[in-house]
């Protein structure tokens, strides 16, 4: 990434704040909640963090690099320790961006990332740990028609989902242009797929990756300087119960993972590793 591209970074993350998300949507600020603290870098091999997975071994983590990297998964542990690598056959990367696992062995591995705006047709890579076999989930927006790289074009970008369920949630990175992060639900069984938005929430800033609770109780969104923590209501998955949010001004963070039901694991695309815990 060039010089450019940092400064835009910093100043991105510099100037998010909470206060549009207590004003509008009436999140509370809860840093001081949390301790975050920076546990150490990534291996080399991860040039470009973009997702993160819990693996079976509860002491290992999955990550990956962006787009155009190697169809490969990376484990490594607390201490930035590289411990194996897998490829994932019968796969690319054209844009990976994040990473979710179920409780049967599977991650899910989210090729869905379009910042350019060219792409009307995404993949979400199935991979099986315990077999080593992929299966492919394609999707479409329903709301798109084709690619377009003018500012409608870029409401259909996505670098954040987790599993719940037998569902895939999935969030749009909101760009700014029309500042709504919309979430939208695919079932976790392979096959070809049709979108629509699920719901909707204004939220000044690009959302990056997104993780749930252990429990099914949590789930957060990490973008460029924040983190949102929302609750599960009773009716699932929704945005109708906004809990907290804090700063997390920390280069450019890419990825979350809940490391129990309150600490989490964050990385940045420049290797750093973050821990947030809760007091």
């Amino acid at each position: 990434m060039n010089k450019l591209m940092y400064v835009w970074f910093a100043v991105k993350t510099l100037f998010s704040t909470c206060d549009s998300d207590h004003k509008v949507n009436n999140f509370k600020r809860v840093r001081s909640e949390y301790k975050i603290s920076k546990i150490g870098k990534l291996p080399s091999l991860i040039s470009e963090s973009s997702g993160l997975a819990r693996s079976q071994n509860a002491n290992i983590f999955w990550s990956h690099n962006d787009s155009g990297g190697k169809p490969e998964l990376y484990g490594f542990d607390l201490s930035g320790k590289l411990i194996s690598i897998k490829t994932i056959p019968q796969a690319r990367n054209a844009d990976w961006e994040d990473l979710a696992e179920d409780k049967l062995g599977n991650i899910y591995i989210g090729d869905f990332g379009n910042n350019a705006a060219i792409r009307s047709e995404y993949e979400i890579y199935k991979h099986n740990t315990l077999d080593s076999t992929t299966q492919v989930i394609k999707f479409k927006y329903a709301e798109q028609q084709k690619p377009s790289k003018n500012s409608a074009g870029r409401i259909f970008d996505s670098e954040a989902f987790f599993h719940h369920g037998n569902s895939l949630y999935l969030f749009s990175k909101n760009w700014g242009d029309d500042p709504v992060v919309r979430m939208y639900r695919i079932s976790d069984k392979p096959g070809d797929y049709v979108v629509s938005v699920a719901d909707s929430i204004p939220v000044n800033a690009q959302v990056t990756s997104a993780d749930i609770s252990p429990d099914g109780k949590r789930f957060v969104l990490l973008t460029y300087g924040k983190v949102l923590v929302f609750e599960v209501s009773d009716e699932g998955v929704n945005f109708s119960k906004p809990v907290g949010c804090f700063r997390l001004v920390k280069k450019q963070n890419e990825a979350i993972l809940f490391l129990n039901n309150t600490d989490m694991l964050v990385t940045a695309e420049q290797g750093d590793m973050y821990r947030i815990t809760y007091r």
